[in-house]
């Protein structure tokens, strides 16, 4: 794992974001890793989806025994815990609001993360004002924490030119496209959720985030693996890079309503850019127009291939499947998917 240390940013209180559901197997290490950070978050704010297994338990247990043997200010527990469970979305959403750090970290309850994770990246707020998101690759590791010999960017098939895209200032163009923001690897300014709250249950928090923080300011990453990120069966989202048999399935499985889905996610977007006004560059508007546009289009092919053909090479042509999706990819799917 690359890291680079640095010195705890004193002056900068984070809070972390954790929500848990039926998370006993893995809760306490997390807990563990993250009270034995060299920059202590002020507070952990655990939003428990109406769990089962004690896991809500084991966390405040955890917490103490590391408050107990660990010299300086205390991390308080903060807990959260729904009697009718609000799903990952709406349950991060809860425990962000909840939150009353500078910087809130989210955090999952089955990864672990190094010591010096938070004060290498609360220096990179620190050093650049303009910072409003910054997210990292991270390591994929089995339920034991053994290495898979994967990292997370790898899985995404994240490519230099949307690395390079994304350092030089770009993400919204980027992320329009796609997600590249896994929340388990993003901090981010508390002022965030001025624009972003209320979050859409039709978007992951992680995406809504990322994409708001781009359209307002300034998103960022770090190449370094910087939490290790479990991939086990009990994941409700993980991280998996397709081999060439899954895309093709993918190329040849049914559209069902997935196209109709990124429309109205589109719709979203673009209404919550138009409520934020002059905080909007017009040429995110624009471009988040068209994004709806594309997506529209893709919603309403025929149920025919052979008709679906002439259309999709039209819209190949304004170049919209490169600006707003995979291109080759998209254009495949949408030449071969069954309805």
């Amino acid at each position: 794992m690359t890291t680079h240390p640095e010195s705890p940013a004193a002056d900068v209180s984070v809070s972390v974001a954790l929500c848990t559901y039926n998370g006993a197997r893995f809760i306490g290490e997390q807990i563990r890793s993250i009270c034995l950070q060299t920059l202590r978050p002020r507070e952990i704010v655990v939003s428990d989806d109406a769990s089962k297994d004690g896991c809500v338990e084991i966390a405040r247990r955890t917490v103490e025994e590391c408050n107990a043997v660990h010299p300086g200010p205390s991390v308080v527990l903060r807990v959260l815990q729904n009697a009718t469970p609000l799903r990952v979305t709406k349950n991060f959403e809860q425990a962000a609001r909840a939150c009353q750090g500078d910087l809130i970290a989210l955090s999952d309850q089955d990864d672990a993360w190094p010591p010096e994770r938070l004060a290498r990246m609360a220096a990179e707020f620190e050093r650049r004002p303009d910072l409003l998101l910054l997210h990292t690759d991270a390591r994929l590791v089995d339920g034991a924490l053994t290495d898979l010999g994967q990292s997370l960017f790898h899985a995404l098939e994240v490519e230099p030119i949307e690395l390079e895209r994304v350092h030089g200032g770009n993400a919204f163009d980027v992320l329009l496209r796609r997600n590249l923001v896994t929340g388990a690897t993003a901090i981010f300014r508390r002022s965030l959720l001025d624009a972003a709250l209320p979050f859409p249950s039709e978007w992951l928090h992680d995406e809504w985030l990322g994409i708001i923080a781009a359209a307002i300011g300034r998103v960022d990453l770090l190449e370094d693996q910087l939490i290790d990120y479990r991939q086990h069966e009990e994941n409700q989202i993980g991280a998996r890079r397709d081999a060439f048999l899954d895309k093709m399935r993918k190329a040849f499985g049914s559209r069902g309503d997935t196209h109709v889905k990124r429309a109205y996610k589109a719709e979203l977007l673009l209404a919550r850019l138009l409520e934020l006004g002059d905080r909007i560059p017009p040429a995110f508007i624009e471009k988040a127009r068209l994004k709806v546009a594309h997506q529209r289009f893709r919603a309403a092919l025929p149920r025919s291939r052979i008709a679906r053909w002439v259309p999709v090479l039209r819209e190949v042509l304004t170049g919209r499947y490169n600006k707003f999706g995979r291109g080759v990819r998209g254009v495949v799917r949408d030449l071969f998917e069954s309805v």
